[in-house]
């Protein structure tokens, strides 16, 4: 099943099923207002969204209207918590070489708390004050879970998994290195975020939803060319340790999203990267100097993951960044 939230009046947008080609949606207002009340009731209304699916799909294309991602607001667009991982061991130690950094000696998943009360949509332009705060990507992939019970195991963490996303972590490079020096985490380094037009529950993945993670490529293109295409299964945790990390010591409201961290690959050279700051790692290791730069005003990144068939899946996410307070 694929659901998403067109723009509306509301803060919140408006739920919509989607067709799995993603050609057509269906609004189900009817049985939910929006995806937080959705997942927040999940139990009560995902059988009737289920059905709504099955005859959006079996309509012969008659039903429901044309479903446009540049119509689309992020599928939640605010939730209660936004947590973030670092569950891809390799890109951390392209860092740690880089920068002659200590590996951090770390028998749990690392993660930190962003801002969660607002999600940037797929084809949104993205403000910015300045691009001297070092103006980065990161390709990520997220999921979305009901009510999650303090001390669960990651066992039964796998069924609080009720959708999965694909994100952009934003950040801002040169302020959030000063910010970890403090100690206090990140504020001004970590913007809000992007995601993708339409989530999906994981039976949509088919095989390639395995030890709670995505064994499907990245593709992401800056200003029209290959970045990467890193593929999302070589995650030291899977989805559910991350999820029952994050519940050790408190319950994890309904809609609390968890991200993997940068998506990242022993295979660099082969596949790319999935951040800017990986790649100026990349070149500190093999060039002895810094040849990529940060974004600037009128970049463009684009970002998907099509299913083992090719079929679509989150749908495309394709950004500008732009300077605060200019429409462009």
């Amino acid at each position: 099943m694929k659901l998403a939230t067109l723009k509306s009046n509301s803060r919140d947008g408006t739920l919509v099923v989607v067709s799995d080609d993603n050609q057509r949606c269906i609004s189900a207002e009817s049985i939910a207002p929006n995806l937080l009340s959705a997942i927040e009731n999940w139990n009560h209304v995902e059988q009737d969204l289920r059905q709504l699916s099955k005859a959006l799909n079996g309509s012969d294309g008659d039903a429901g209207q044309p479903f446009d991602s540049k119509t689309a607001t992020a599928p939640l667009p605010r939730t209660w918590q936004w947590l973030d991982g670092s569950a891809f061991p390799q890109h951390g130690k392209l860092m740690e070489k880089a920068y002659n950094l200590p590996p951090i000696d770390a028998q749990k998943p690392l993660m930190y708390q962003g801002l969660s009360d607002c999600f940037f949509g797929p084809s949104d332009d993205i403000p910015f004050p300045s691009e001297d705060g070092g103006i980065d990507f990161e390709g990520e992939f997220g999921v979305i879970v009901d009510a999650v019970p303090m001390g669960v195991s990651s066992e039964h963490a796998m069924q609080h998994i009720k959708l999965i996303v694909q994100l952009n972590d934003w950040s801002l490079r040169t302020i959030a290195v000063a910010e970890m020096k403090t100690g206090f985490g990140w504020v001004q380094g970590k913007p809000a975020c992007s995601m993708a037009g339409v989530a999906i529950t994981p039976e949509e993945l088919g095989q390639a939803w395995r030890d709670g993670q995505i064994h499907l490529p990245l593709r992401v293109d800056l200003n029209g060319e290959q970045f990467g295409e890193t593929v999302g299964n070589e995650m030291e945790y899977g989805f559910h340790e991350l999820v029952a990390h994050a519940a050790a010591t408190r319950d994890l409201p309904a809609g609390t999203v968890i991200g993997s961290g940068t998506v990242s690959n022993e295979d660099y050279k082969a596949v790319g990267s999935s951040c800017i700051s990986e790649r100026r790692a990349i070149d500190l290791i093999e060039l002895g100097e810094i040849q990529t730069p940060f974004m600037s005003f009128g970049d463009r990144v684009r970002m998907e993951t099509r299913g083992l068939d090719d079929k679509p899946l989150f749908g495309p996410m394709d950004q500008c960044v732009t300077k605060q307070g200019k429409n462009k």
